[in-house]
């Protein structure tokens, strides 16, 4: 390591960004459960993070000592596709000023979340850390793959030239509570959920899903990835990145059998091949976190079965 002394203690003023959003609200449910109580959390409406100057207020009022960065601005292929500007230009900001703040006001240590987007479209698989920037893009998903990248690049940059230790993640493709099921910008998993719920709901004998099918996907439950990252700020102080994620992939047509077996849907379903596949695969290559010590806990279909119950509940309320 670099000689950072940083594990944070259950006193320590920790600000956790995006904390309504799924990756965020997992973090801050981890934290409380291991008795930290000084977490600070702010809406949007709250403190809008695209404002530097308001950013920069709120920093330099609160004084977090330790800042987990999981705001963004994110969705599907979809919406990535229809959004790049705004994908591209929003996630800057939060990144820059958030990131900005923390060194300008002495944060002692920051975890920046990611994507496993920001590595090449066609990169062996599985995805090690030193794929990046190796390759072209997904081009559906490329805007906000590059503010990825550059968040990545301005904690490397921050610790760099002024030695903050400032850390990155890049998960893989996120489940759990509080996802989006918006069948417009949600992604594949919640997306499925939603889908064939409708279809048992409405009695149909079909679901039709978008693509062929054959695209491989890693799925973590975010409840495991909030484990890591508080795993990830108490223990590893070092430049480089780090993936989290299974390991384990599965095609999009093994995913959509589970979860209409999970749903008890009984009808066909039908492939829409004129609809994007995206990438072909994305495995990462988790043997670096892995050798940490840290391993997730929750496996798939145990995860969607959980998922599934928080949704009936929440459509049924």
């Amino acid at each position: 390591m670099n000689g950072y002394l940083c594990a944070m203690q259950v006193t320590d003023k920790i600000y956790v960004a995006g904390h309504r959003g799924m990756v965020g609200s997992a973090i801050s449910r981890h934290l409380k459960s291991l008795g930290f109580n000084n977490i600070i959390e702010r809406t949007s409406a709250e403190l809008n993070l695209m404002d530097q100057q308001a950013v920069d207020a709120f920093f330099s009022e609160e004084k977090p000592d330790f800042v987990f960065l999981a705001a963004a601005k994110v969705g599907g292929i979809q919406a990535n596709n229809v959004y790049r500007a705004e994908f591209l230009y929003n996630n800057l900001m939060i990144e820059a000023n958030v990131i900005h703040s923390s060194y300008v006001h002495g944060v002692k240590k920051l975890l920046f979340l990611g994507s496993s987007c920001i590595y090449p479209k066609m990169a062996p698989q599985p995805l090690k850390e030193a794929y990046l920037l190796t390759g072209d893009l997904e081009p559906t998903n490329e805007p906000y793959a590059i503010a990825k990248i550059a968040g990545i690049k301005l904690c490397e940059a921050y610790r760099d030239q002024y030695g903050c230790n400032f850390i990155s993640a890049m998960p893989t493709n996120l489940y759990g509570p509080n996802d989006n099921y918006d069948l417009q910008n949600s992604h594949v998993l919640p997306a499925l959920i939603s889908k064939f719920h409708s279809a048992k709901e409405a009695g149909n004998n079909e679901v039709v899903c978008w693509g062929s099918g054959s695209p491989m996907r890693e799925f973590l439950h975010v409840n495991d990835l909030a484990e890591a990252c508080v795993y990830l700020m108490q223990n590893y102080n070092d430049k480089l990145f780090v993936n989290i994620g299974t390991g384990e992939d599965i095609t999009i047509k093994e995913l959509a059998e589970t979860i209409g077996d999970v749903v008890g849907f009984k009808g066909e379903i039908v492939w829409d091949t004129t609809k994007p596949d995206g990438t072909p695969r994305k495995l990462m290559d988790v043997g670096l976190i892995n050798s940490m010590g840290w391993k997730h806990k929750i496996e798939l279909r145990e995860g969607i079965e959980q998922v599934y119950a928080d949704y009936q509940s929440l459509v049924n309320a």
